[in-house]
């Protein structure tokens, strides 16, 4: 994906002006623009779960690589954006998105509540739908609304599933359990939430929508991402062994193509 080539490196800058609502509507209006087309086309917080996955993953994935999995296109390693602007201003969002992201889980965090301290950004699609008239509610259908989080759990799953090889549990023991733990409690985020709905994320005077209980898992697995982003880094990528070829037998042929046997040419010295 040529035209898509926000950088995975550890190295980008931190973008100083934080992402506001109106860029982050921005992003879900290209992702909706794509949707026309491809009706796969996941939503942003989807994204966003995909992306903390990446940037917590033990090897740097190159955008070409993880862009072509995240979004459909036409032809393979091309741009799934019918405009060469709207991909330019989709990696541009992208970056901004990545870094301030990096910088979160880099930077120590004491409590969620702390300044510099990683927020997903999700939304809360019951919340919204709760405070809709009754008519407008009937327009919606009968398809199920995520939960609370839902939808970023899920897109933070679905990388480590396409990236099995660079999530595989180390042998270090303890740092085994952690990644393995955490990884839990993001599945678990993944699923439904059934307990009774005590919280509005939307305010106060917002009908409750979200239970207790989710409220909790959600906190359990931002820490549950700060964990997998510092124990990778501690490990550091995959080293490749480099393994010997097996040495011929004396009286195989010697594979310099010489024609003589191996014990009268290579092997004899």
């Amino acid at each position: 994906m040529s035209e898509l080539t926000p950088s995975p490196s550890p190295s980008m800058e931190a973008t100083p002006a934080r992402m506001g609502a109106d860029e982050f509507s921005e992003l879900a209006d290209l992702l909706d623009g794509l949707r026309e087309r491809f009706d796969e086309t996941p939503q942003w917080e989807f994204c966003e779960g995909f992306m903390a996955a990446l940037i917590c993953c033990r090897r740097a994935i190159d955008p070409s690589e993880y862009l072509a999995v995240l979004l459909d296109s036409p032809d393979e390693g091309g741009s799934p954006f019918s405009e060469p602007a709207q991909a330019q201003r989709f990696s541009e969002l992208w970056q901004r998105r990545w870094s301030e992201v990096l910088t979160d889980l880099q930077a120590p965090a004491e409590s969620l509540n702390d300044e510099g301290c990683y927020h997903p950004e999700v939304m809360d699609l019951r919340g919204l739908i709760a405070q809709l008239s009754e008519e407008e509610r009937a327009t919606l259908g009968s398809e199920p609304v995520p939960s609370f989080a839902q939808i970023w759990a899920i897109g933070f799953m679905y990388a480590v599933e396409n990236w099995p090889d660079e999530w595989a549990l180390p042998r270090d023991k303890e740092a085994a359990a952690l990644i393995d733990d955490a990884l839990q409690v993001l599945l678990d985020l993944t699923e439904d939430d059934t307990g009774p709905a005590t919280i509005s994320m939307m305010g106060e005077d917002a009908p409750p929508s979200v239970s207790k209980a989710r409220v909790d898992a959600f906190g359990k697995a931002i820490w549950a991402v700060y964990d997998l982003h510092d124990v990778w880094a501690s490990i550091g990528p995959r080293v490749q062994q480099l393994r010997k070829a097996p040495e011929p037998g004396r009286n195989d042929p010697c594979p310099c193509g010489s024609g003589k046997k191996y014990k009268k040419c290579h092997g004899a010295n």
